[in-house]
């Protein structure tokens, strides 16, 4: 099976829409997903608007439907900062000096739990997004068992495709891979329209585990002459 992440177009967060820079994205990802039309199983999306927008692009190139999926809307759970002027912000932008004193964080079973974290249940939403992402596996023949799959064969050739946001892409991440999110959200990034690609590997008969083949690809930007947005970044993109 193949699971292709992509993050939506430049955002106009206080809208919920795209920017015309946004906009542009989404018409050159569109040509882009054109050419995995014959490879797509099914097509899954955020039902909030700027995901929604730039999944729309994409599905009038290629004449399918989408289903929205409300976990898959952005992981936005926010508390306050108390290193940061008390300000209130989402889990990925917290300093790295305040985040990295608590050694959880790097736990992949107990970063929800530290005390950051305590004006939300981020657990209790976490579990909510994993067991929502599992149940949709099985529906195509994946099975969780504890940190790997079962597979009754029927996910071969299966892709499926899902427009999200960075925060909850990530979450899924983590979890397929092992990884804590918090590792994840801050030290890595994609850019708006980046897609990711995770793939299972089947080494045993009816055994699988995830495996990342490319993170964060915006080619069908770079090619184009446009260039990949900051958004979520605080400092320059390479634009090599």
């Amino acid at each position: 099976m193949r699971l292709i992440f992509i993050r939506h177009g430049d955002p106009d967060y206080k809208n919920d829409t795209l920017t015309e820079k946004g906009k542009r994205e989404a018409e050159l990802l569109a040509e882009r997903v054109l050419g995995w039309k014959d490879e797509i199983t099914h097509i899954y999306r955020s039902p909030l608007g700027r995901a929604r927008l730039t999944c729309e692009y994409s599905l009038k190139k290629i004449n399918m439907e989408a289903t929205e999926c409300e976990w898959l809307k952005e992981f936005y759970y926010p508390t306050h900062h108390p290193e940061q002027n008390n300000e209130i912000h989402v889990p990925w932008d917290f300093y790295p000096k305040l985040w990295t004193k608590y050694k959880d964080a790097y736990d992949k079973d107990k970063w929800a739990e530290i005390e950051l974290l305590h004006e939300n249940d981020i657990k209790g939403e976490t579990e909510h997004v994993y067991s929502s992402f599992d149940k949709l596996l099985e529906e195509y023949g994946l099975k969780r068992n504890g940190e790997y799959y079962l597979t009754d064969g029927s996910d071969h050739g299966k892709t499926l495709v899902f427009f999200c946001h960075l925060g909850v892409s990530f979450l899924i991440m983590g979890h397929l891979l092992g990884i804590s999110p918090f590792v994840l959200w801050h030290a890595f990034y994609t850019a708006p329209t980046a897609v990711t690609v995770l793939a299972t590997e089947e080494r045993e008969p009816g055994k699988c585990a995830f495996r990342t083949q490319f993170f964060g690809d915006t080619s069908h930007l770079t090619l184009n002459g446009e260039p990949a947005s900051k958004a979520g970044y605080f400092t320059d993109c390479f634009q090599g």
